[in-house]
């Protein structure tokens, strides 16, 4: 059995990791990498969000190091943010929104508790998605729930992303 080195929350910040890790209660965590459906997935959205972002009053980011308690940083495929944008480089509050795309590495199990621990800790909706079929489920306090006609509705918020077109549109560009 290995023995793990503890690694502080402050130097967790000020290195670099390449590829990035994640990191929870002293451990770096290793990231699924992503398939080039989730890479492809993962820009168009946030391409999608980020020509929203007046429109929608938010803020994307990609792959951001965010602070849900005070020794787990986890990050997103994507995240947006209600304006005003948070202060500093590392956030300290949840996103309105966290998108996990599933890679081929990733289990069900381990995603359905991330999902569920990122909502018991203040993230309001966490978007997961299959970059292959597009099926996606929805994440809020109340439950899981399916997407309808892939498009998600985000409650509460003129938000509407309707996955098929965001696929679709990119391809016809081309």
């Amino acid at each position: 059995m290995g023995v793990e080195t503890l690694l502080s929350v402050d130097e967790y910040l000020n290195t670099s990791y390449s590829p990035d890790r994640e990191y929870r209660d002293g451990v770096l965590v290793e990231r699924n990498s992503g398939s080039k459906s989730h890479a492809r997935l993962q820009i168009l959205l946030g391409a999608y969000f980020l020509a929203r972002e007046n429109q929608w009053q938010i803020f994307v980011y990609t792959e951001l190091r965010v602070k849900i308690r005070e020794t787990w940083y986890p990050i997103p495929d994507v995240c947006i943010y209600a304006q005003p944008d948070f202060e500093g480089e590392v956030p300290d509050r949840p996103p309105l929104l966290w998108v996990e795309i599933l890679s081929p590495d990733d289990r069900m199990m381990d995603v359905l508790a991330k999902a569920n621990e990122l909502i018991a800790n203040g993230v309001p909706y966490v978007w997961v998605i299959n970059p292959n079929t597009l099926e996606s489920q929805f994440y809020t306090s109340a439950g899981v729930a399916a997407v309808p006609d892939k498009t998600l509705r985000l409650p509460g918020t003129p938000i509407v992303i309707p996955l098929r077109e965001v696929v679709q549109d990119s391809r016809a560009a081309l």
